[in-house]
C-alpha cells in the first residue's frame, strides 16, 4: 500500500549530511515531499524530518540505506506510531480595505496570525497539519496570494521517550565526540 511516511533522523551535523541523504534518497527513486532540519539540544547534532510517500518495504530499504551513511547516528519511521506532526505557512495576501476583515476572520478561525501589515497585503504565519494548511492556502487564494513560503513537515512521537531520544544510559551509535569542533576546518567533502 502506497502512503505516506516520516522519517525522522539523528545526524551529525556536518557539511554535505543533507545531501548525502537526499541522493540516497533519490537513488532509489522516491520523491521527497518535505524536508526539514534544524539543531536540537545536544551540540554538534541536527534532526531531519523527511517525509516520502511509498509501499512500507521499499521505504524501510530506504530507512536501511540511510542508516548506513556515517553522519546517521540513528533513523526511525514514525508513521505507524500516530505521531504530532506540524507544518507552518507564511502567506502574503492581497488585501484591500474591504476585504481586510474578511481576511482576518479567516485567520482566526484557523489560529493564524497577522505578523505584517500594508496598504494593500497581509503577512499571516499559520501551523497546523498538512490539511488544515492546505485549507487555508484555498480559502485565501480568492482574495490573492502574492507569495506563499511552506517549512514541510516536523514530526515527533507521541508519548514518553522517543526512538531518538538521547538517554544518558543509551550511548549514541556514532561516538559524538569525533566531531571536530565549530572552529576547526572541516575537509571539503
Amino acid at each position: 500500500m502506497i502512503r505516506k511516511h516520516i522519517l525522522i533522523a539523528l545526524v551529525q551535523d556536518r557539511p554535505g549530511v543533507l545531501n548525502r541523504i537526499a541522493s540516497t534518497i533519490r537513488r532509489r527513486n522516491f520523491n521527497i515531499d518535505s524536508i526539514a532540519v534544524g539543531r536540537i539540544e545536544v551540540p554538534h547534532l541536527s534532526r531531519m524530518t523527511i517525509v516520502v510517500e511509498g509501499d512500507d518495504a521499499k521505504v524501510e530499504q530506504v530507512r536501511k540505506q540511510l542508516d548506513k551513511i556515517i553522519e546517521v547516528i540513528r533513523i526511525s519511521d514514525i508513521t505507524n506510531d500516530n505521531p504530532v506532526a506540524r507544518e507552518m505557512a507564511m502567506i502574503k495576501v492581497k488585501a484591500s480595505p474591504s476585504t481586510r476583515s474578511e481576511i482576518i476572520q479567516i485567520t482566526d478561525i484557523f489560529r493564524g496570525n497577522i505578523v505584517d501589515v500594508s496598504p494593500d497585503s497581509l503577512i499571516i504565519v499559520v501551523t497546523g497539519n498538512q490539511d488544515k494548511i492546505d485549507t487555508m492556502i484555498e480559502l485565501l487564494r480568492g482574495f490573492g496570494i502574492r507569495e506563499l513560503s511552506r517549512t514541510g513537515t516536523i514530526a515527533l512521537p507521541r508519548g514518553g521517550a522517543g526512538p531518538l531520544t538521547i538517554e544518558e544510559d543509551k550511548p549514541l551509535r556514532h561516538a559524538v565526540e569525533h566531531v571536530p569542533p565549530e572552529d576547526e576546518d572541516l575537509p571539503n567533502w
